[in-house]
């Protein structure tokens, strides 16, 4: 039976300020209390029989303590690689966030796109129908043919299949924002139709690749590849020696009262020297694989640096279509409306009857409906590009380290 505790704080490497030239030191420690009671086998080396006793107590009280020299900087290259992952990690959940966030805002807007849009459905709706009243006029005075009914009843329908897909459409985006939010329908705070804030038309003057470097998936490749490189540091320093320094400051009796007497003690102190001569490749092995890993690293920040300023064009080409499509548009339907207006002028004199007014408005309102689609696309499209720039991410001073890949065989 053995009842043992031990106390083992984590390693660390700590900088030797008194030396000027960098050098770097490692050193572990820990205490350990056992206490172990065993029996003598009566068939054993040393039988119960000469020494006088079958179980004996075994009391064990020891602190270790070991120190590599860390001469080569692999304890420290090793650390800095660890930091320099921790800090992708970081940039990582900044880019999910800043996805995360930039989909909320998109099915958020779309939602209020398509309340806008059904609005100006339902009006177009009252129109047909004020249309088909007056065809079912016409026909009972016979001043037109069936068919004209028949041509209501298609717009009616058409008219009606919009409103249920924007209103189909809407409700799949209410699912769509809870599901992105973490939470059920039921539980989102009721949503209010609010006009679509404006876009601006022209690109900002800030839009670089400054900008771009600042993406949060750039930031965590850059980091992978400084990584990469102190990892690649480490590896090159394992065809060097290591020497290290062994203490053991201990007491052990087996009467658990003496263990604390001075003649109790067990000191151990000893120093070794690794040299790596024969190791069947492993060593050169590893240093290959991880000169693999960061080729593999740079490529994959080269790849992420080249998707991010082709994800900002596309969009930023998107922005400008888009603005100029809608200025075209906005003058169809400045057109459309005043034909609108000039047709109401002419209902209310007399001089033709209410159709022409109703068919300038159903006009006019599939031109507001053609230009608020527009305006929504431009606003999915200025979001897409504030998510392609970064969104504003920023990351510490210290990932402005330049990279350097090696590539140097030992």
């Amino acid at each position: 039976m053995r009842i043992s505790t031990a106390l083992r704080p984590s390693s660390s490497v700590c900088e030797c300020g008194a030396l000027n030239d960098g050098l770097k030191q490692g050193g572990q420690s820990g205490a350990e209390v056992g206490i172990e009671r065993q029996r003598l086998s009566d068939n054993g080396l040393f039988p119960p029989q000469l020494l006088g006793f079958t179980w004996y107590n075994q009391a064990d009280l020891g602190l270790q303590f070991s120190y590599t020299f860390d001469w080569w900087g692999k304890q420290r290259d090793l650390i800095q690689a660890a930091m320099d992952e921790a800090h992708a990690a970081q940039a990582d959940h900044s880019a999910a966030a800043l996805l995360l966030t930039s989909s909320i805002a998109d099915t958020y807007f779309g939602w209020q796109a398509d309340q806008a849009r059904l609005a100006l459905a339902r009006g177009r709706e009252a129109t047909v129908q004020r249309e088909g009243a007056i065809a079912v006029q016409r026909v009972r005075a016979d001043l037109d043919s069936e068919d004209s009914l028949r041509n209501a009843d298609v717009a009616l329908a058409a008219a009606r299949e919009q409103i249920a897909n924007l209103e189909g459409s809407a409700k799949l985006r209410v699912v769509a924002l809870a599901a992105l939010v973490g939470r059920s329908v039921a539980d989102l705070p009721p949503l209010t139709p609010k006009p679509l804030p404006v876009t601006p038309d022209a690109i900002p003057d800030g839009v670089s690749l400054d900008l771009i470097a600042r993406r949060a998936d750039i930031a965590a490749s850059r980091w992978r590849v400084e990584a990469a490189e102190k990892n690649l540091a480490s590896a090159r320093a394992e065809f060097y020696p290591d020497i290290s320094i062994n203490a053991l400051a201990g007491l052990s009796s087996i009467d658990v009262g003496k263990l604390l007497e001075y003649g109790s003690r067990v000191p151990q102190a000893e120093a070794a020297i690794h040299l790596p001569l024969f190791d069947s490749g492993r060593i050169k092995a590893h240093y290959g694989a991880v000169q693999a890993s960061i080729n593999s690293a740079v490529e994959t920040y080269r790849e992420t640096l080249v998707s991010a300023a082709r994800e900002v064009a596309t969009q930023a080409t998107t922005r400008a279509q888009l603005a100029a499509q809608r200025a075209q548009r906005a003058i169809e339907s400045d057109a459309a409306r005043q034909l609108e207006v000039s047709a109401a002028a002419r209902v209310r004199q007399g001089v033709v009857d209410p159709r022409s007014e109703l068919t300038a408005a159903e006009a006019s309102i599939q031109q507001q409906d053609a230009l608020l689609q527009l305006d929504a696309a431009a606003l999915s499209a200025d979001i897409a590009l504030q998510r392609a720039l970064g969104g504003g991410y920023g990351e510490s001073p210290a990932s402005a380290n330049s990279l350097k890949t090696s590539t140097t065989e030992p």
